[in-house]
């Protein structure tokens, strides 16, 4: 049966509108190439932990006994866990949650291309960059539309690459990470009669663009209208202010620094079940050329591992506490591993493509676990641990994100601004990449 065939504007002004991915599909932009193995369905919300700049895997999640650690480095082995009590004293406590992927391999090794390649998936292509969505946004579209807030949050810091194409809706907002949250979420500029001045307002503004609404011409004009829309949903709404709120007592707790007051934000957007469907949290600093272990040196090994630590086990502690953790898919990565042995001659580690590690926890992820392993030093994959017999590289990880999600990861959309067809994960319709199944319970 032949499908009547849909133009370019048809195709952007049904991005634009806002609409799931059901639309998209009835439409015929979107196409499924269905294949016997079903997404997992165990997460309802992701939390994409990105350790931007590069973190060194011998000295997080593929920690050995050896001569480069520092004299208080303390690792131990809990299971098949090892990790150092030093660095990582409260994921320690973890250790029976987490599920460690010690046989990845990226195609990048330079951080602007690595961290594109992490956040999409896709190679870095300069005539596509600018059309290829950020996986969150891939998740917004397929997951959003279940509350206010909008289904792609982005803490400390932007998520980096968009929603490109895929429209407003499904930008990420960029949210604060302090107690008091947006200033202009609520004005009290007419006592009473405040909210509904604001009201009127805004539907003198959707008179006037309604027709740009309509006939979206201007990609850049129509994903602003978007955006806006998705926005005034979050005005004057208590539970949206709620997110932003926690004590002093919360954010010492959880290490008293951004990264920490993200954490805070991200769980109780998850407690609130307000819509969120991907929260990518960036953990910067990690480009650790020099001086790792020296306490004197800013960005030092011990100050990043401590803001990471305190974040990390206090949000998995309070989801467990409030019963969302298994819910929620936690992920911790990075674009490319370090330099495998000794240090360098400046007391760090350089850029390192070959191995690199990933660590999961919650949303149906088997606890306890450790997928693969390198040689001695963690120069090389030595036993990649799983199925496909070869090393996990992103696109495996983002498939396994996705059929957390209940999302099939071979879907593609086959009419963009560039009339090029846009896959989730490339090459995963013919089998290249695959869900790494060993990490579900």
């Amino acid at each position: 049966m032949n499908k009547p065939r849909i133009t370019r504007r048809q195709a952007l002004a049904t991005f634009f509108s806002g609409t799931a991915l059901s639309s998209l599909t009835r439409s015929g932009i979107a196409q499924v190439t269905q294949g016997q193995e079903q997404p997992r369905g165990t997460a309802k919300v992701c939390v994409f932990i990105n350790l931007n700049g590069a973190a060194s895997h011998l000295d997080t999640f593929d920690a050995k006994d050896a001569a480069w650690n520092p004299p208080d480095a303390d690792i131990q082995q809990s299971g098949k866990i090892a990790l150092s009590k030093t660095f990582f004293p409260g994921l320690s406590r973890f250790s029976s949650d987490l599920c460690v992927l010690r046989s990845v391999s990226s195609w990048e090794a330079e951080h602007t291309r690595g961290q594109f390649y992490l956040q999409t998936a896709h190679p870095a292509n300069p005539a596509f960059i600018a059309e290829t969505p950020h996986m969150g946004a891939v998740a917004a579209l397929e997951r959003g539309g279940q509350g206010k807030m909008p289904p792609f949050l982005s803490l400390n810091g932007s998520a980096g690459q968009g929603a490109t194409f895929l429209g407003g809706r499904f930008e990420p907002m960029a949210a604060p990470a302090n107690a008091g949250g947006f200033s202009t979420i609520q004005h009290c500029c007419f006592g009473n009669q405040t909210e509904a001045r604001f009201r009127q307002r805004f539907e003198f503004l959707q008179d006037l663009e309604r027709p740009v609404k309509n006939d979206p011409t201007d990609q850049i004009m129509a994903a602003q209208i978007a955006y806006s829309e998705s926005a005034r949903e979050l005005m004057y709404d208590p539970v949206i202010t709620e997110i932003f709120r926690f004590s002093n007592e919360d954010a010492l707790r959880y290490g008293g620094n951004n990264f920490g007051r993200s954490c805070i934000v991200a769980r109780n957007a998850i407690q609130a079940r307000a819509g969120v469907a991907f929260i990518n949290i960036n953990n910067n600093g990690w480009d650790t050329h020099q001086n790792m272990f020296d306490t004197r040196y800013p960005n030092n090994f011990y100050t990043l591992t401590g803001q990471l630590d305190a974040g990390v086990a206090n949000l998995v502690a309070d989801l467990k506490a409030s019963g969302h953790f298994d819910e929620t898919l936690i992920v911790i990565m990075t674009e490319f591993g370090r330099t495998p042995g000794d240090l360098n001659g400046r007391g760090g580690r350089d850029h390192h493509r070959w191995a690199m590690s990933a660590a999961l926890l919650g949303g149906g992820v088997r606890g306890g676990a450790v997928i693969g392993e390198t040689d001695a030093i963690g120069d090389r994959i030595t036993d990649p641990g799983w199925r496909m017999q070869r090393p996990i590289y992103v696109e495996d990880i983002t498939t396994t994100i996705y059929s957390a999600l209940g999302i099939h990861w071979t879907k593609r959309i086959l009419e963009t601004p560039t009339g090029r067809i846009f896959e989730y994960v490339p090459g995963s319709s013919r089998g290249d990449y695959a869900p790494i199944n060993e990490v579900f319970a």
